[in-house]
């Protein structure tokens, strides 16, 4: 039963994210911003429907039970649900599931973004691992963890490219993240 409401929760959420994006995306295209990467967003957005098939697929029919480390990862997914409201309110209309750039845009570097460059990405990679975890779903973890991975590979560095070629990403890509207070102040001028 647990399996079951945690999946219609995670499923209204992400309808939830699919609004504000949508929101988002004719602001910013209302503004003059650009979409991108529309070849591989199909097969992200095939990989995540997928992802809930074979979870619909290997818990109920391969009587797969919740692990009994459920309360570790409860905890991680509630965690990462913090961090995804965090994401979502520190870009504000930035926030999307496409790659949609205003040009000239001034890069948000605020929340998350002041330590980690990618925090969406890494929230998206946790879930995908621990919601399998939580109910023995070793095949949906495999599967889909690698085939995040195999899309990411190939995301990331064109969003990349998009926001150095569309805005301030330059400057704010060479300061480090994540270890900020291992540089030298002098290389941070």
């Amino acid at each position: 039963m647990f399996f079951y409401f945690l999946l219609i929760v995670i499923i209204f959420q992400r309808c939830v994210e699919l609004f504000i994006a949508k929101k988002n995306e004719k602001c910013l295209k209302n503004q003059g911003a650009k979409e991108y990467g529309q070849k591989h967003y199909i097969f992200m957005v095939m990989m995540h429907v997928c992802f809930f098939v074979s979870l619909l697929i290997e818990v109920p029919f391969f009587a797969k039970s919740i692990s009994s480390l459920w309360p570790i990862w409860i905890s991680l997914f509630l965690f990462t649900q913090i961090g995804r409201i965090w994401v979502i309110q520190s870009l504000g209309t930035f926030w999307n599931t496409k790659i949609i750039v205003l040009p000239e845009a001034t890069v948000i570097s605020k929340g998350p973004y002041k330590y980690i460059k990618h925090p969406n990405y890494l929230i998206v990679t946790t879930e995908l691992l621990v919601i399998p975890l939580m109910f023995k779903a070793y095949f949906t973890l495999i599967c889909f963890f690698i085939l995040n991975q195999m899309i990411l590979a190939i995301r990331i560095p064109y969003e990349e490219r998009v926001l150095l070629n569309e805005t301030n990403y330059q400057t704010i890509s060479e300061f480090p993240r994540f270890l900020p207070k291992l540089v030298k102040r002098s290389r941070l001028k």
